[in-house]
């Protein structure tokens, strides 16, 4: 926090970071922009990019649910030792804290790739279902009789 409140009280360090920003910004424009200009009067085929993807996802949902349990797990084992371990009180406070924070993250990883899980079907059949329904505008003109 302490050299957050340095940065922003230089002015040369502020103007790196409004410079930076414009820049951010710009390219971000410029990427925008010529996503638009390269539109097709054809759909792009996205099913070879996405199906290994998704194949990709499916397969490993398990073995990664497997190793965050697994992981978690010993983190915490780990951590309750040293809190068992522990003498002063102060000590033991931080390593109880550390293990509350540690069982937060690790449930919160944990539901979110069962998530994962839960949704990959859905969005594979919604990916299909709107595979070649872009809408791309021509700017050709009609053709006359």
């Amino acid at each position: 926090m302490k050299k957050v409140k340095e940065i922003m009280a230089s002015p040369k360090a502020m103007k790196v970071m409004k410079m930076s920003a414009f820049a951010l910004v710009t390219v971000l424009t410029v990427l925008a922009v010529s996503g638009v200009a390269y539109a097709s009067d054809t759909a792009p085929d996205f099913e070879k990019v996405v199906s290994p993807v998704v194949l990709l996802i499916k397969q490993l949902l398990r073995p990664l649910l497997l190793l965050v349990g697994a992981g978690g797990f010993l983190y915490c084992v780990i951590l309750g030792v040293k809190y068992a371990t522990a003498e002063e009180p102060q000590e033991r406070e931080k390593r109880k804290q550390a293990i509350k924070t540690a069982i937060i993250g690790y449930l919160l990883i944990f539901i979110l790739i069962v998530m994962l899980y839960i949704a990959t079907p859905q969005m594979s059949e919604w990916m299909e279902a709107n595979i070649g329904t872009s809408t791309t505008t021509t700017t050709e003109a009609p053709a006359k009789n």
